[in-house]
């Protein structure tokens, strides 16, 4: 090993170099001449180079214990990662340091090299949580969320090419093994540290043990919700509830008043009528709220209101608040659709694998025609059987030969278009009723397609002209995501266009038999709304026959379709079971 001036020279796991060979120190000592020959270095270089590692050693062993410090008590939010959310004192920092005194030498080797693994899992889980909390503004499950990860490469094959994702797969493993080993040599190095230092290290671990114990019974927090007496195993201990959530579920599903409702008693008083149910991707209550979105917003629903009303419609809206935010569209589907409250992929699973009755089995149960238009699904979608259609309409199934738009590829004016062609212009016809996800708000949010007339739209061949002359058209993500700004902008033009569209088919092609119930599903993620921001989403019911609306007036909903401050909010699993009380027969419990 290399001495000098009392100090050895190590590597980022602690462990000493490799002793310079005497052929390596007659050459320092003669500053690099060898045999009357040039000059190899500068004189003085063994020095500078030995110096530069005494001064680069104490650098390392900050870095190896901001490493193991960020795993232990790094916050699930990101709002939460600041200076003073790191203020935290690990128990398990605490316990290891004691350990490792009292462990033999060879033995607290073999704990670093162990514990390396499962404390950058850890890390690795930290990092997770906030790229949820960023997306979805919930830290990961554990037990429940595995399968997100399959959905999230799926969103960027869509998005940025099948290429773009393998890359970005391969550039996320690649960190992760990174973060395995730099955290076990982080340990290894941080155990001599304790070692060389036993004394202070003893003194240490005492000290924040009881002060980990007063915190504790104390409750300290220097961050609302971040207590400065940190458990990383709390983790862990959230597996046993999330696994005895299922049993509870199942009571749920099991609990369905209108399960045995005869179907010549179910939505009487929508006899006759087409009924629409479109969830409005992202359409959240920042939307129309959020001054930075409101007023754009806001003038597309007072000028479809005022042109509405001429063509004789009312609409009465409110909010509801869903099961998610930032993405998990099918979560609030299935919750509004089921009656039951779905915000995470295991309930997903029970639920469409359960024989609930959703609000598409009740129409269907009653006598009408019901169909999925589902322009965001480009496979085998088996959970369609669930909901009840007579058919669905997958993105290959709508005709559409223009260009992809965003995440969703077919416009939202087509896909109405469609439905229109495919099914409410079909001769000699039943009442339908349809669910129709429009999802040209969905992320990214660029480009925007604009408007078309309803009779142009064609095959969508007309599109290639507008995908070139769309605004953010020609950009590329990466010019339009490397400006909050511009993305918050084409967020709220999204929304303005997928309402705007929405709104034009009711004036083009409504009539006395068209109900339509449109609400968002999600509010989008935190890079639009902020940190904090609710799970509310508005919803509206839109009509032309009055007797419609006369049918919830005892809600208490406000006219109009942009609900305003004070109208009523609720949870998003109590809207199929109201809707089939108003419209049909209540059930006898």
């Amino acid at each position: 090993m290399t001495i000098s001036s009392g100090s050895i020279s190590t590597g980022l796991d602690g462990s000493p170099e490799s002793a310079p060979t005497g052929e390596e120190r007659r050459a320092a000592s003669t500053g690099g001449r060898e045999h009357g020959g040039g000059r190899t270095d500068r004189p003085g270089g063994g020095h500078i180079r030995r110096g530069l590692r005494r001064a680069g050693s104490p650098l390392l062993s900050v870095l190896a214990f901001g490493l193991v410090l960020f795993a232990l008590v790094a916050p699930a939010k990101v709002a939460h990662l600041t200076p003073a959310g790191l203020v935290r004192i690990p128990a398990e920092g605490v316990l290891g340091v004691a350990l490792l005194l009292l462990l033999p030498s060879r033995a607290r080797r073999v704990v670093a090299v162990a514990g390396g693994v499962p404390l950058g899992l850890l890390a690795i889980v930290k990092l997770v949580d906030l790229g949820f909390d960023a997306v979805l503004a919930r830290p990961f499950n554990l037990v429940y969320d595995w399968s997100l990860l399959s959905a999230g490469v799926e969103f960027l094959h869509t998005s940025i090419g099948r290429a773009g994702a393998v890359a970005t797969v391969a550039g996320v493993v690649l960190l992760a093994c990174g973060v395995l080993a730099l955290m076990t040599l982080a340990l290894l190095r941080l155990t001599r540290l304790v070692t060389r230092h036993r004394r202070a290290a003893a003194g240490a671990a005492g000290a924040l043990g009881v002060a980990w114990v007063i915190c504790a019974l104390l409750g300290a927090q220097l961050v609302p919700g971040v207590p400065v007496a940190a458990l990383a195993y709390d983790r862990v201990l959230q597996v046993p509830t999330s696994l005895a959530d299922r049993e509870a579920f199942a009571a749920r599903l099991a609990d369905d008043a209108y399960a045995n409702v005869p179907g010549e008693h179910l939505l009487t008083a929508l006899r006759g009528k087409d009924v629409i149910v479109a969830f409005v991707e992202s359409y959240g209550r920042d939307a129309i709220e959020n001054p930075d979105f409101a007023p754009g917003v806001g003038a597309v629903l007072a000028d479809a209101e005022r042109r509405l009303r001429a063509a004789g419609f009312s609409a009465r809206s409110a909010f509801l608040t869903s099961p998610t935010s930032g993405g998990g569209s099918w979560y609030a589907h299935a919750t509004l659709l089921s009656g039951v409250w779905v915000d995470h992929q295991q309930r997903y699973a029970d639920l469409v694998a359960s024989d609930r009755l959703t609000l598409n089995r009740a129409f269907r149960k009653a006598g009408w025609r019901t169909v999925g238009v589902m322009p965001g699904i480009h496979r085998d979608w088996p959970e369609g059987a669930f909901y009840g259609y007579d058919r669905v309409y997958a993105a290959r199934d709508l005709g559409y030969r223009g260009p992809g738009f965003t995440w969703g590829t077919i416009p939202d004016q087509y896909t109405l278009a469609a439905f229109q062609r495919f099914e409410r212009d079909r001769a000699g016809r039943t009442p339908v009723m349809a669910e129709i996800p429009l999802v040209s708000s969905h992320a990214p949010w660029t480009p925007v397609p604009r408007l078309l007339d309803w009779d142009k739209l064609g095959d969508g061949s007309v599109y290639h002209s507008v995908r070139r002359s769309a605004p953010g058209g020609q950009g590329s993500l990466d010019e339009v995501w490397s400006d909050v700004g511009r993305v918050r902008g084409e967020y709220r033009r999204s929304v303005e266009y997928s309402l705007a569209g929405l709104l034009s088919y009711v004036e083009t092609y409504g009539d006395d038999d068209l109900v339509v119930v449109f609400l968002g599903d999600h509010q989008p993620a935190p890079i639009i709304t902020g940190f904090g921001a609710s799970r509310d989403v508005p919803i509206t019911i839109l009509a032309k026959d009055p007797a419609v609306l006369d049918r919830i007036s005892g809600w208490g909903w406000q006219e109009g379709l942009k609900p305003g401050p004070t109208a009523p909010v609720w949870p998003m699993d109590a809207f199929r079971d109201r809707f089939l009380a108003a419209f049909g027969s209540r059930p006898a419990r």
